[in-house]
């Protein structure tokens, strides 16, 4: 795995492996309290991360035939880390309860697969146009599509931050996992965020600034992240932005050590962290291979 930026604490020397076949991106937004949460998050994202990258790649191989079978085990690998919060939180009295949203963009050129729970979002945009991607698991939201509430009444609704589908939370239900698959064309941007952007800024907002933006993803993200705090900002905020494209790069394998002084291609790596082969003919250049010191610590106002 290749690190391009991330807001969790990786420990120097870590060694990371897989091949330049997709893009995986994840946002988590703990609740619980702000230990708790940041717990919840962080097992719910190093446990996806190691399933998808340990057992996930035979899918690269399959054709579209078994592409069922590969959504029931997304599916089921958010049941997972689902269960783990949950035994992590039963041997800590202050951990009880803890959750954490999780709204991941798995993609493989020219697919992507969305695996949702909670209020966090992913959105499409597509020629200036931003498509909501995922479903808010919230009251509000049950409310609106079952009749009793009005669309617009929706974001100043009391119901409006009461999750009823997350990862960990009081347990007393199963999680629900929700998977879209899309098929992406050249121009597409992905954004995924928390709810500490979209309780400010409306879809049409963010489709105009990500289209106005350039490409400059970096920059979008501060420019987004600032508007919210603006705005009133009294949540954290997490914005990922990203222009997936096809490289044409397949079954290419590195070791990357981050902290470490280790930036190599391998061609045989160990067979416990990877079932592909790789092809060192063309290592990327170090500077590509550096993780981006860009997601902020808080994103508070102030």
């Amino acid at each position: 795995m290749l690190v391009q930026s991330t807001s969790l604490p990786i420990e120097a020397n870590s060694p990371l492996f897989g091949g330049a076949r997709g893009q995986l991106l994840i946002v988590a937004d703990g609740m619980g309290g702000h230990a708790a949460g940041r717990k919840a998050s962080s097992v719910a994202l190093e446990q996806l991360i190691i399933q998808l990258l340990n057992r996930m790649h035979w899918f690269l191989q399959l054709d579209h035939d078994r592409e069922e079978d590969f959504i029931d085990s997304l599916k089921d690998l958010l049941r997972q880390a689902h269960a783990r919060i949950l035994a992590e939180a039963a041997g800590n009295v202050a951990e009880r309860g803890m959750g954490t949203t999780l709204t991941l963009a798995y993609i493989v050129w020219p697919r992507m697969y969305v695996v949702h729970a909670g209020d966090s979002r992913c959105y499409l945009v597509r020629d200036g146009h931003c498509e909501q991607l995922t479903t808010d698991h919230t009251l509000a939201r049950q409310l609106v599509e079952s009749g009793g509430l009005k669309p617009e009444e929706e974001a100043q609704s009391r119901w409006s931050n009461v999750l009823w589908n997350v990862l960990g939370g009081s347990g007393e239900q199963e999680l629900i996992a929700e998977v879209r698959r899309m098929d992406l064309i050249e121009g597409d941007v992905v954004l995924l965020c928390s709810d500490g952007l979209t309780r400010y800024l409306s879809s049409e907002t963010l489709g105009e600034i990500i289209s106005e933006g350039g490409g400059d993803n970096e920059s979008i993200c501060h420019h987004l992240v600032g508007l919210a705090n603006a705005a009133g900002g009294e949540d954290n905020v997490t914005v990922i932005v990203c222009g997936p494209k096809d490289t044409g790069v397949r079954d290419r394998l590195y070791d990357f050590r981050i902290g470490g002084s280790t930036k190599m291609s391998v061609e045989n790596p160990p067979a416990s962290d990877s079932d592909g082969e790789g092809d060192s003919s063309e290592p990327p250049s170090t500077d590509a291979m550096i993780p981006q010191d860009f997601a902020d610590e808080d994103t508070l106002p102030g």
